[in-house]
């Protein structure tokens, strides 16, 4: 790569400025301003309108997180193999066509069939999104643009809840449904903005070379096994920390979403800073050690917020949750240096779809997990995770080294970060 590619500013007043860069944050915003509207309903619309139970709800999503794991792979190599931008508008296409048909169930099953047949549509756009970024972010700036995304999805998302919130306080199932629709509106418009991207070539396989080579590289493997475990730490936030605010705090149940809008809007501001240093393999490693540390502090200071009263709960929490989430930039900027800088250039599609299950098996054994230590356990097990998460991390430097060595033993490099 040239010193211009990479000395080159990726933003200028806070957009991209090469065009396809924009037309691919454009397509997102678009896409996550819709599915943060949905995000905030959905769950009352189908338990409050519908008659859905709780717990029937969650297996339709459970049902559907299934399909979009075992999709991901398989779509990511479908991207490489016929073209990434085709496959991407089709996929696109898809989830426009099926994301307001849920409204439709009005059974659990025929909610999980609908959740389901959207989240392969979605799920497998999203794979095959991973690996078009990494071609078109080239120059060392795939990380980068990654941390830039972010911040403009977390943007969407907030500002697509308020959408979302707005029909929670009619509370009339027309409010419900006009949310479903506007966001097949956004994502058709999301569709269409990938034919302003470029064809990007096929990739051919060549003699003898396995279909999925991806499950066969067990360097990359191991990594993706790390860097998703080391997700956990998302569902702690999410989830755990909401629990444990609720059950075993005197702090006051509003502060669930006051910390919630207090890490979007640090993600937002400060997400591409903090990804900076992560732009290769060896970087990413230590910035994933570097996030640890953070979150290991983080979670310190909050498992002390049962010891108190109100004020002194609010304090730490406040405290704890900044500390975390410094290290949850910094970490997904060494998980993104990780992962692309491993996969080779030619089969991103494939190769990110994979690094993606990492996050999709997490989501399915986190929340039990999440709840044992983070309510049950209290203190200790606060303790418990950010030790966890410093494992993990350190773990990462000597088999990021291991699977690094691997690709420049066998000349299998990625041009992307």
């Amino acid at each position: 790569m040239s010193l211009s590619e990479t000395t080159a500013p990726l933003t200028r007043r806070g957009i991209p400025v090469e065009r396809d860069l924009r037309v691919l944050a454009l397509g997102s915003f678009a896409n996550r301003f819709g599915a943060g509207a949905v995000m905030t309903t959905s769950a009352l619309y189908f338990t409050r309108q519908v008659g859905f139970s709780a717990a029937e709800v969650s297996f339709a999503i459970a049902a559907s997180a299934i399909v979009g794991i075992l999709v991901q792979v398989p779509a990511g190599h479908l991207g490489d193999s016929r073209g990434p931008r085709k496959a991407l508008t089709l996929f696109m296409v898809g989830a426009a066509l099926t994301s307001a048909l849920p409204v439709l169930a009005r059974t659990p099953w025929q909610l999980a069939l609908l959740l389901g047949l959207l989240a392969l549509f979605e799920r497998s756009a999203g794979s095959v999104q991973q690996g078009v970024i990494a071609q078109l972010a080239t120059g060392g700036r795939g990380v980068l643009f990654k941390a830039y995304l972010r911040a403009v999805t977390n943007t969407a998302i907030g500002l697509g809840s308020v959408f979302g919130g707005a029909a929670l306080v009619i509370d009339e199932s027309w409010a419900y449904v006009s949310v479903f629709v506007l966001n097949a509106v956004f994502t058709g418009f999301a569709a269409w903005n990938t034919t302003r991207l470029p064809d990007l070539p096929a990739y051919v396989r060549g003699e003898g070379e396995p279909r999925l080579a991806v499950l066969r590289d067990w360097p990359y493997v191991a990594v993706v096994a790390l860097t998703g475990l080391f997700s956990l730490h998302f569902f702690v936030m999410e989830l755990g920390l909401a629990l444990y605010i609720s059950e075993r705090t005197s702090a006051p149940p509003v502060m669930v979403a006051i910390l919630l809008i207090l890490n979007t809007a640090c993600v937002a501001l400060f997400q591409v800073r903090l990804s900076r240093r992560a732009d290769s393999v060896q970087a990413g490693a230590r910035a994933l050690v570097r996030g640890a540390v953070w979150m290991a502090v983080g979670f310190a200071i909050i498992s002390l917020a049962d010891r108190g009263d109100a004020e002194f709960a609010i304090a730490v929490l406040v405290v704890g949750s900044l500390a975390h989430v410094v290290g949850e930039m910094i970490g997904s900027g060494g998980q993104w240096g990780l992962q692309m800088g491993l996969a080779p250039h030619e089969r991103q599609g494939q190769y990110q779809g994979f690094a993606g299950l990492g996050f999709s098996v997490v989501s399915v054994v986190a929340p039990p997990v999440v709840t044992l230590l983070c309510v049950q356990m209290g203190e200790t097990g606060w303790l418990v995770l950010g030790a966890l998460m410093l494992a993990v991390a350190l773990v990462s430097v000597p088999v990021s080294r291991w699977a690094l060595a691997s690709r420049e033993r066998y000349g299998v490099l990625s041009h992307s970060g």
